[in-house]
This record gives structure tokens, sequence and C-alpha cells, in this order.
């Protein structure tokens, strides 16, 4: 395999007319330059310079090899002078995998303002509520739910994982009753993810800390907790969701707490990136975003 770093040299040969000028603009010695040459000329197999006293003259085969080097040599040279001329300031693309609701609570302005504090960087969001992986699907920057856990990337926990509790429209339980006890929930409507059983099954946590299971009949299915939300504000059931998503609307009346004093451990949300190692500036930027915005914070005002 050629030697690119022989193949500069050789470009640069050309361009100064002479090895030792050449050595001068690299800082070599000309002896250094001159071997290095030869050696790229021994592994193709063919001279490229005719050397003399007074002048170094390009072969035939040396002035096609050059014509087909020199702008390839100039475009490594030149990329390589973007990276460092841009070291200094956040810049590219940065792919970000998010739950499909994810700005639902992370308000777009915060993203604007961003792009705008940042206008060399560019952001590819990928919303999905599966689960991706950081390193086959090019993922700077990752959220994801529940406990953290040893997968080989770099975590932070963003919010707390505050316990999920019950709740209904006022509208519900007027209409179906108050649940009293968690074996009254069998003669209740849920909603929940989907489960082939058409129950859902809740493990909640009571104030004596034991664990109970239960089913509960279910006629809505989403697989997004902000579907969820809005279907148990249009009275279509009782749902766990996480105390940050449904505060506002316990606030606003359209929600009401069923059966309080239990609970489902709560999710909360993490940020994971592939290393610390090398971070581009522009991942390290956005990352230094979300912290200052969601760190161990409730999620903000901002929900349909």
């Amino acid at each position: 395999m050629l030697d690119l770093n022989d193949v500069a040299l050789f470009v640069q040969v050309v361009r100064s007319g002479s090895f030792a000028e050449a050595a001068r603009r690299l800082g070599m010695p000309s002896n250094t330059v001159s071997r290095r040459v030869q050696q790229l000329e021994t592994q193709l197999g063919t001279r490229l310079l005719q050397r003399s006293t007074r002048k170094l003259t390009l072969t035939q085969v040396g002035q096609g090899f050059y014509e087909r080097c020199v702008g390839a040599v100039d475009g490594l040279t030149e990329a390589g002078q973007e990276l460092m001329k841009g070291s200094d300031e956040p810049s590219g693309r940065v792919r970000i995998a998010a739950m499909a609701d994810f700005f639902d609570f992370f308000p777009m302005q915060w993203v604007a303002d961003f792009l705008a504090a940042h206008p060399r960087v560019q952001l590819d969001f990928v919303l999905s509520d599966a689960r991706v992986d950081l390193i086959a699907d090019r993922i700077d920057v990752a959220f994801r739910g529940g406990p953290l856990q040893d997968s080989g990337y770099v975590g932070r926990q963003l919010i707390k994982n505050d316990g999920d509790g019950m709740v209904a429209s006022p509208a519900y339980i007027a209409k179906r009753g108050a649940p009293t006890s968690l074996q009254d929930l069998a003669h209740h409507d849920s909603v929940s993810f989907a489960h082939p059983s058409g129950l859902s099954h809740w493990r909640l946590i009571g104030p004596d800390g034991a664990e109970q299971e239960v089913q509960v009949p279910c006629r809505f299915n989403a697989n997004t907790a902000q579907a969820q939300r809005k279907a148990a504000v249009a009275g279509l059931g009782i749902a766990v969701l996480p105390s940050a998503l449904s505060r506002v609307d316990l606030e606003a009346g359209r929600l009401v707490r069923v059966l309080p004093q239990y609970q489902r451990i709560g999710f909360g949300l993490n940020v994971l990136y592939p290393s610390r190692r090398q971070l581009p500036l522009a991942v390290s930027a956005f990352i230094g975003l979300v912290m200052e915005k969601l760190e161990l914070k409730a999620f903000p005002a901002r929900l349909e």
C-alpha cells in the first residue's frame, strides 16, 4: 500500500522545483525528502523524476501521476485546515435519537436558540420509541427512559425517577365512579401500552412499600406516554403517567388523581452518548444545552 505522506512529499517537490526547496518548506532534511521520493518510485516500479545538478524534470509517467495526485493531496490538505480552523467553534451534524413525543416537553424554541448561537451546527433528530444502537445507527446523542445500564455508553440522568401515578378525567370519574381499592380497577377501563391479553399490567407500590400487580381492562392502546395523556384527558380511561407529564393537567383540573397512595416506579430520563473521548464540539455543546435545561428538573409546562 502506498504511503500517502510520500505522495504528498512528491507533490511538494514538484511544486518547489527541487528537493532542497521542498525540504525547506516542509522543515525536513533534504536527503530525507529525496530518500522518501525514491521509496515511492520503488513501490510504483517506475521513475517519476529525472534528476540533474540543475533541476528536476518529471518523466511522462511522473507527469501523469502528479496530475492525478495533486487534486487529492490539495483536497486532504484543505480538509485538515478546515477542521483545524473550526476546531474552536462547534460545527457539523449532530444526530440525536429521542422518544417520539420528545418535542412535547422539549420546547422547539430551545433548539432555535441553540442553532442561532451555533450557526455552523446541524441537528438531525431521529424520533422513535424504539431503542436504537448508538454505534450502528450513527447516533451522537440519545435520550432514554429507565435506569441507566452498563451498556458501554456514557450516561447522565436528567430527570429524576419520580413515581408514576394513576390519573383520569373528571368526566370519566363522574361516569364510572372513583375506585377505592386496587380490586376496583378490574371494573374500569385503562389507557396503556398494547398487550396481547387486552389487559394493562401495572406493578404498583402501596403506602407500605409492598409491590402489587394489577390487571385492568384496556380499550385504548398507544405507544407513547403523550398519546396516553391525551386519551386520559378525553375520558377514555385511567392511565398511569409520569408526574412531570400529568402535572399541568392536574393543576388545570383536566385530570384528577386515582388511588394516589399507589404509584408505579418512574423511568426518569437519561442522556447517553458513545464516548467521552474526542467528543466533537457540536455534540458537546448540544449535551450542554440539554443538561442546562433538563438536568434533574421537571418537564417544562408545555403541553397541548
